[in-house]
């Protein structure tokens, strides 16, 4: 029997609104309840079929009532789907949190969601004042404190790994790159891009530059064939290795744009004759649409050195390009919120 009120009272347009800002803002109980399912595994648990609440509270170590309650929120935006009265299923958005899955994005929502990525974003009014937001909690920079082994639940190494793995995939096969060129990946961490770069494109030779620490994790050996790439590791503020296309994905928006302009310097410098720069990096819309760069963007300004990290408008890209002796190309739409900027010697 239907025991509601439909006598509803009527609502005025700014009521509405006004309930409408406090929905807002609690949407980040939306990000703790996904944590809760990553950090216990739950889609690992129904890899072969729906299970209840209780099955699965079994299963984790969790109590039943309240797992039914974090996957009850998470079915309301498809993570997850209940398919009968406390009884969940995967769902194509949930099997990425599954851990055996070949692009895995369970370490990189762990990562995402864990205390040093949210505070920061919840004292962004530090940032907006001229600080840094991590810095002030923190008392250290953002990659300083990563650096540090076991300071953190969420790795961040391997949260990054996990993030860019598709994406990687992706980008990779979004451009045409010609062939018998070297490829030089800047700041490419595990080299996850450049593998999946290599893979795709068997006459090019690679060069995964970062620093010591971070090559020493490589995953380039996956290719099967050590020839084909190089480890060099330096400094991308004072020089880059010769290239004749430069890899640039999640770098520059780290950083202000007196410094980003000595990465992209450095490239130019070393860049062969009709060398080019692919730029990865979100790209902030024209006028106000929804775009994930805009969340991008709040986490940037959060973490990055001193408030210097920004995402950044076409126009912001081309200006910046100039102050390197680059100049903006174009623009590829590779389907994510990731586009690929290419430049060229001005």
């Amino acid at each position: 029997m239907d025991t509601l009120n439909h006598n509803l009272p009527e609502i005025s347009e700014s009521e509405a609104a006004g309930l409408f800002l406090i929905d807002q803002a609690m949407a980040f109980c939306f990000q703790g309840a996904l944590r809760a399912a990553a950090v216990l595994g739950i889609a690992d648990q129904l890899v072969n079929g729906p299970k209840t609440a209780d099955e699965l509270a079994t299963a984790v170590g969790a109590d039943a009532d309240r797992l039914h309650r974090i996957l009850r929120l998470l079915t309301t935006r498809g993570i997850f789907r209940e398919v009968g009265s406390r009884r969940y299923a995967l769902t194509p958005a949930a099997e990425y949190l599954r851990s055996d899955v070949p692009h895995s994005f369970r370490a990189a929502v762990i990562w995402l969601t864990d205390e040093p990525m949210l505070r920061p974003v919840g004292n962004l009014v530090e940032s907006v004042r001229g600080n840094s937001a991590f810095e002030h909690i923190y008392g250290m920079p953002y990659f300083e404190y990563w650096a540090q082994a076991q300071v953190s639940s969420g790795d961040f190494d391997e949260g990054m790994c996990s993030y860019s793995t598709l994406e990687s995939s992706i980008l990779a096969r979004s451009y045409d790159f010609p062939k018998d060129a070297t490829v030089a990946d800047i700041g490419g961490g595990f080299g996850i891009l450049l593998l999946n770069v290599l893979k795709i494109n068997p006459t090019l030779h690679g060069i995964l530059y970062d620093q010591e620490h971070v090559l020493a994790k490589n995953r380039l050996g996956e290719l099967g064939d050590d020839s084909r790439f190089e480890l060099v590791a330096g400094n991308f503020f004072e020089s880059c290795p010769p290239a004749d296309i430069y890899l640039l994905k999640y770098v520059i928006h780290d950083w202000d744009d007196k410094r980003a302009t000595q990465i992209l310097r450095c490239c130019r410098q070393a860049m062969a004759p009709g060398g080019k720069v692919l730029i990865m990096d979100p790209l902030i819309p024209a006028g106000n649409s929804w775009s994930t760069s805009k969340l991008a963007d709040m986490i940037v300004m959060a973490a990055c050195h001193d408030g210097g990290g920004t995402e950044r408008t076409e126009e912001e890209y081309r200006e910046l390009l100039g102050g390197a002796g680059l100049r903006l190309n174009r623009i590829i739409d590779t389907g994510t919120f990731v586009p690929i900027i290419e430049a060229v010697a001005d």
